[in-house]
């Protein structure tokens, strides 16, 4: 199936729309549209087409449209969220956002067995759960009824999109909360005096794995410093603005090729540096 050219051309758009300007509801709307059409397009490349084998068909409705399915069922639930989250005292604010986050992890706990099934990577089910003509007429409300066709559709690849959307909802609120806690908390004065004459000129997504790839090596204070104080640092230091990097951690872990091209890229380039000099 030729759809790779759609998925990365829907990157790339994702990532202009997240880095771009707009508040979260702006972000949110044409998020959604943006991955309709995707979506629509993926139909039409699917539907009345078959997949080379049977593993090909499973990996792409356990794998690939859900990655994209997912961020449907994303922008949709934070905009609803978002819209009716209250103004005013961050305290209230708090106390909504945890209550999302409750409800967000119920729905884990509704589907348990299936859950646990993804999470621990199982593969006993699969013909059952990713192979057309099997579908659960119990489908949740995740699945958007609009979008069902039974070419385009499996038993479990709805839920899939659905555990990976509220993982990036959870993380994201998550993040919300600690940033009001931190505003009811006395600030600490992390500006440091000169600005920084450095400028970060590769993908924010590269920076921000080369973060998580120290901050998880424990290479700095022994592991004792938080991962937001890090990313302050690095964007004070390369002046940029990494926004919501929990949400783009959440793209690089469901990424299925290669969760560390930066890292792998910067060794391949390291070495053949070394290679040439020893020419």
């Amino acid at each position: 199936m030729k759809y790779q050219k759609l998925l990365s051309e829907f990157e790339g758009q994702l990532e202009a729309l997240e880095s771009g300007n707009g508040d979260i509801l702006y972000k949110a709307e044409k998020g959604i549209a943006l991955v309709e059409k995707c979506i629509r397009k993926l139909q039409k490349q699917i539907v009345g087409q078959d997949f080379e084998t049977q593993a090909d068909e499973i990996y792409f409705f356990k794998h690939v449209k859900p990655q994209i399915f997912s961020k449907l069922i994303y922008y949709i639930r934070l905009f609803s969220i978002e819209s009716k989250r209250p103004r005013g005292k961050d305290v209230a604010q708090v106390k909504y956002l945890q209550q999302q986050i409750d409800k967000l992890q119920n729905f884990f706990n509704e589907n348990l067995e299936f859950y646990n099934y993804y999470r621990r990577g199982a593969m006993s089910m699969d013909e059952q759960y990713f192979v057309r003509g099997n579908r659960d007429l119990r489908m949740p409300l995740e699945s958007f009824h609009f979008l069902i066709d039974d070419q385009f559709s499996t038993c479990q690849d709805g839920t899939v999109a659905t555990i990976m959307a509220y993982d990036m909802l959870i993380v994201y609120l998550r993040k919300e909360v600690d940033d009001l806690n931190n505003n009811m908390e006395p600030t600490k004065n992390t500006i440091m005096e000169k600005p920084s004459k450095l400028f970060w000129t590769g993908s924010k997504t590269d920076l921000i794995e080369l973060l998580y790839a120290l901050h998880t090596s424990k290479s700095i204070n022994g592991g004792t410093v938080d991962i937001k104080e890090m990313a302050s640092h690095f964007e004070y230091f390369y002046n940029v603005d990494l926004g919501n990097y929990y949400h783009t951690f959440i793209d690089i872990r469901s990424r299925k090729s290669s969760r560390t091209r930066f890292l792998d890229r910067l060794i391949e380039m390291l070495n053949q540096r070394m290679e040439s000099l020893e020419e």
